[in-house]
């Protein structure tokens, strides 16, 4: 069972960058799958979540309408969409899945699985 998340690097304040999180050794399709991120300093932060089947998602306050979460199952990919980024985006950012039947997971308690973490560095 593996989980690797991809996609981060350097970009200036208002550029894009789009993360993949690529499962493999499981049924991808049956799992929640959620993007955490750590600031340097920080504890880690929920950033999304989405449900299973793709039915529905949620996101933090500080990335709605900038953020998107989405999951191709036939892929066993995740991915994140990040639009307009701002300096304070700048974290490594974790996929990890979960069993869960509703979004709003929050907790990174609520998730069984990690991956390894991909660098965003957002400069101004």
């Amino acid at each position: 069972v593996q989980l690797q998340a991809s996609g981060g690097g350097s970009v200036q304040a208002g550029g894009s960058l789009r993360l993949s999180c690529a499962a493999s050794g499981l049924f991808f399709g049956s799992y929640n799958m959620g993007w955490f991120r750590q600031g340097p300093g920080k504890e880690r932060e929920f950033v999304a979540d989405i449900m299973y089947n793709g039915g529905s998602t949620y996101y933090e306050d500080s990335v709605k309408g900038r953020f998107t979460i989405s999951k191709d199952n036939a892929k066993n990919t995740g991915y994140l969409q990040m639009n307009s980024l701002k300096p304070e985006d700048t974290a490594v950012y974790y996929c990890a899945l979960g069993p869960g039947r509703s979004v709003y997971q929050v907790r990174p308690l609520k998730y069984d699985l990690w991956g390894q973490g991909t660098l965003v560095t957002v400069s101004s």
